[in-house]
This record gives structure tokens, sequence and C-alpha cells, in this order.
């Protein structure tokens, strides 16, 4: 089963880590993630004020207690961004398979293959999942955003930085 490493840009928006998830659910992949990101992704939902936040890392915890990834070694890796090491760093220390994160330039392909680790974007991870799993895949587009087909599909998936996948599905 492929790891996959969920960064805190895919945690928030809700509507994005409620899809993960329920992929992750469906028995598609196991997540992971790590305490440095769970706190990047609390802040964030506090300052916009998401309810849920907390609700939600306590049901992965409980869901995928195997998921929380040690904190690894961040002082001896080299990105573009220095505050993105402790991401990278779980992700090699948790086992890994993937990376899944919106920001795929803060993690260069010099910085991540010597780990056997690909960075991909969630749009691309769930098109890899759809084209292996075409079913379950929309049946849980359709849990995420129920009654909606179409134009109106395609947009929602748009918005939720899902573009190929919205494409696909139409």
């Amino acid at each position: 089963m492929t790891r996959a490493f969920l960064d805190t840009c895919v945690l928030y928006p809700p509507i994005l880590r409620d899809l993960l998830l329920g992929l992750a659910d469906r028995g598609l992949y196991d997540p992971l993630w790590s305490d440095g990101v769970a706190a990047e992704w609390l802040t964030v939902t506090s300052r916009r004020g998401e309810p849920g936040a907390a609700e939600a890392l306590a049901r992965m915890a409980r869901r995928w207690p195997q998921g929380l990834a040690p904190a690894g070694q961040p002082e001896l890796l080299d990105l573009p961004d220095p505050h993105d090491r402790h991401v990278l760093a779980s992700a090699i220390a948790g086992g890994a398979d993937l990376l899944i994160t919106q920001n795929l330039r803060d993690f260069p392909r010099r910085a991540t293959a010597h780990y056997g680790l690909a960075v991909v974007s969630p749009d691309d991870f769930v098109m890899d999942l759809w084209l292996a799993h075409r079913d379950a895949v929309e049946a849980e587009v359709a849990r995420v955003w129920p009654g909606l087909g179409g134009t109106p599909l395609r947009a929602a998936m748009k918005r939720a930085r899902l573009p190929r996948l919205g494409k696909a599905l139409i």
C-alpha cells in the first residue's frame, strides 16, 4: 500500500482534506502526517476561523494510529524554504512513498530523489488513484460533492485545485 505524507497545504482547505482522507478511508493509500504539520494546520485553521480541524486531527489519529510520522532530522536537509525541512524530514522518517503538496517547487527532485520520495500535487495524486480505482474515486467525489455533476462539479473541483480530475470526470 502506498504511504503518502500530507503537507499542511492539502489538509487545508477542508474540502480537499475531506476528499483525501475519504480516499484513504476507502483503502486506496495510507496517510502520514507529523506533529509539525498538525501544528501548522491548527494554526492556519485557527487564524481563518475554520471549525473542526482539531476534531479532524483526532479522527485521523484514531483511524490511522500508525500515520503519525516521527520528526526525522530536518537540520540535515537543504530545501529552498528552510521552513519546509520538517515536512520532508518527517516524510522520510515515516517511510513515505509520496509527499502530497501544492508547493511542488519547495521540494525539488534533487532533495527528494535520494530518499525514493516522489513529490506530487493532490490533483496528480487523485488522478493516479482514479486511473487505478475509478469506481472508488468517483464514489468519494460523489460523497464530497453530493448532487453535483457536469459543469458545476468541474467548477467545484477547480476551486478545490483538482482541475485535471474535474475534466476527467465530465
